[in-house]
């Protein structure tokens, strides 16, 4: 079973501050670093790490080929990844010592797909196979409703939230995942109780996953629910933990693990991802989550 990731490549220009620059305010950063980035690129990166047969679709400048060569090292299959004349897309991240995050993103590249690109990949999949869209990228309900044509099983995760263009792709959607500002969002409810009871009301057939950070993670289809709290560690920065999360408990899903076994093992993931500075580069290896769930049972 594959996985086709119609995502993001991004450049991350990370700044560690002391606090997140204040309007009129000029600021030296504590370090910098480029990282490779994009929802989507770290969701495959996850993905692959986790085990699983993931070919990333998407587009970078044709003068990046390092962004193709990191990416194929962290086992991603990037043979339909377009070379192209727009830059690459980037983005601009402050890092405060909290571990909060700021960014700023340019789409560059990462909205040139095409119908016909579209068309190519998804002619090659087979019935029970899995597309997986962030909402980084264009032609996101074109892409849905091929996948659903081809008997495909879609994944989305509409992050940076747009909720109406989320509401009117829902009816392609196999598994939605949301952190629960985006669930609130999209339901139009003020707390995650209301929401989780609200969502199951409004799309009965819709299978859930809601991320509640520290909190953990609550899944819900129907009148079927888990919840599973997350691991308490010492934070430096969340970037990818929600990325880390959506590729391991994907790959587990579909490598036959039930929802709280693939819920556990994917906050684990997440837990470790951030206590590692970056994105990309700090998801961990299955190994490694493995060895962490010993530790924490």
């Amino acid at each position: 079973m594959t996985i086709y990731n119609f995502g993001s490549i991004n450049l991350d220009h990370l700044y560690q501050l002391d606090h997140f620059v204040r309007p009129g305010e000029t600021m030296a950063s504590n370090s910098y670093q480029c990282l490779l980035g994009g929802k989507g690129a770290n969701q495959s990166v996850a993905l692959a790490k986790a085990g699983a047969d993931v070919k990333h679709v998407g587009a970078i400048h044709h003068s990046d080929q390092a962004v193709i060569d990191q990416l194929e090292s962290l086992g991603v299959d990037t043979g339909l990844i377009k070379r192209i004349d727009v830059p690459t897309g980037h983005a601009i991240i402050q890092l405060t010592k909290e571990a909060e995050n700021s960014i700023i993103l340019y789409q560059g590249a990462n909205h040139a797909l095409t119908e016909e690109q579209v068309d190519q990949v998804l002619s090659q999949a087979n019935a029970g196979d899995w597309v997986l869209l962030q909402n980084e990228t264009n032609l996101i309900e074109y892409i849905m409703r091929k996948a659903q044509e081809n008997k495909l099983k879609v994944a989305f995760n509409p992050a940076p939230m747009d909720a109406e263009l989320t509401k009117e792709v829902l009816g392609f959607v196999d598994l939605l995942i949301v952190n629960e500002v985006e669930a609130m969002d999209l339901i139009g409810t003020k707390d995650i109780d209301s929401t989780i009871e609200a969502f199951p009301k409004a799309y009965p057939d819709l299978e859930v996953l809601m991320t509640l950070g520290k909190a953990g993670v609550c899944y819900f289809s129907g009148d079927e629910s888990v919840k599973v709290k997350a691991f308490s560690v010492e934070a430096v920065d969340t970037t990818a933990a929600g990325d880390t999360f959506i590729g391991f408990c994907l790959f587990s899903l579909m490598n036959g693990e039930d929802m709280t076994q693939a819920i556990t093992r994917a906050c684990a993931a997440s837990a470790i991802c951030v206590t590692r500075l970056g994105a990309a580069s700090s998801i961990p290896t299955q190994d490694e989550v493995t060895a962490f769930l010993a530790r924490n049972r």
